[in-house]
């Protein structure tokens, strides 16, 4: 690799990932996508008809486990419980400590799994607006479903409004089921674990993590096995835009870093420092 290469890919690295930085993009980010997500509500009723054509469409398929799992959380405190806990929280918890712990101790990988969650969390919205979705817990008692995190309420600080906090439901959307970034996240966090930990137990938790949390999600009767495959799929396409979204940023900072210093860009620079950093 060149000099000037090296050098400015030095630059623009060390300016990409300084806090003062990353925080304020996560931030706008994140708030940009739960204004929208808040503000595609979608209409009651396209939702529910969507969630009851999920919910048949699996039933022909004869892959439906909900019911079992819902009955199973329902009817067993000591499984439904930790269970709304888990999914009341651990979405809020496990991501940011998971970017922190990449942040801190595997700053060659971060911009990339940064990315990689970004652009998969922004093609959630867009299957939140093309498929608004009522989740299992929503539709009528004719369908079976159990909401536990209503049942369960009084353990935790949600109300009948999935997790929000009691009395703040109208800050969420309840019609958000497809696909589930629930599990879409948790699958990033696991895989990040696994691939990137070196201890046994990290790694174990790499695993365990996205298993459990589709669990959660199946048995609180928040998603349906549909939207769980739906999640799994978005971080796909995350995943496959992520690079190539590095490339053509990194292409852009050079040219406007050169630019600044007045000196040309060649393409062989240009070429080597959209290599970028190391692979996942």
């Amino acid at each position: 690799m060149s000099t000037s290469a090296t050098a400015i890919r030095t630059a623009t690295h060390r300016d990409r990932l300084r806090w003062w930085t990353e925080l304020p993009l996560l931030a706008v980010v994140y708030a940009f996508y739960s204004g929208i997500r808040l503000l595609i509500r979608g209409e009651v009723g396209d939702a529910v008809r969507n969630g009851v054509g999920i919910l048949h469409a699996e039933q022909l398929a004869h892959l439906a486990p909900e019911h079992w799992f819902n009955r199973l959380f329902s009817h067993h405190a000591l499984l439904g419980i930790p269970a709304d806990f888990a999914y009341a929280s651990l979405h809020y918890i496990v991501t940011p400590a998971v970017m922190v712990w990449l942040w801190r101790r595997r700053a060659a990988h971060y911009r990339v799994a940064r990315t990689w969650l970004m652009i998969s969390t922004l093609i959630g919205l867009v299957g939140f607006a093309v498929l608004p979705t009522a989740p299992p817990r929503l539709l009528n008692g004719g369908h079976g479903f159990i909401d536990t995190m209503a049942q369960y309420s009084s353990y935790g600080w949600w109300g009948t409004d999935a997790s929000a906090p009691r009395g703040l439901g109208h800050l969420t959307n309840q019609y958000a089921a497809m696909p589930s970034l629930h599990v879409g996240w948790s699958l990033w966090c696991g895989l990040m674990l696994f691939r990137l930990g070196r201890h046994w137990l990290v790694r174990t938790l790499g695993i365990v993590y996205p298993v459990v949390t589709t669990l959660v999600v199946l048995g609180t009767a928040n998603h349906y096995l549909m939207d769980t495959a739906a999640g799994v799929m978005v971080m796909g396409i995350g995943f496959a835009l992520a690079k190539p979204a590095l490339r053509i940023t990194d292409a852009l900072s050079v040219r406007r870093h050169a630019g600044r210093q007045g000196a040309p860009v060649s393409a062989r620079v240009m070429a080597e420092t959209a290599a970028g950093e190391s692979r996942l």
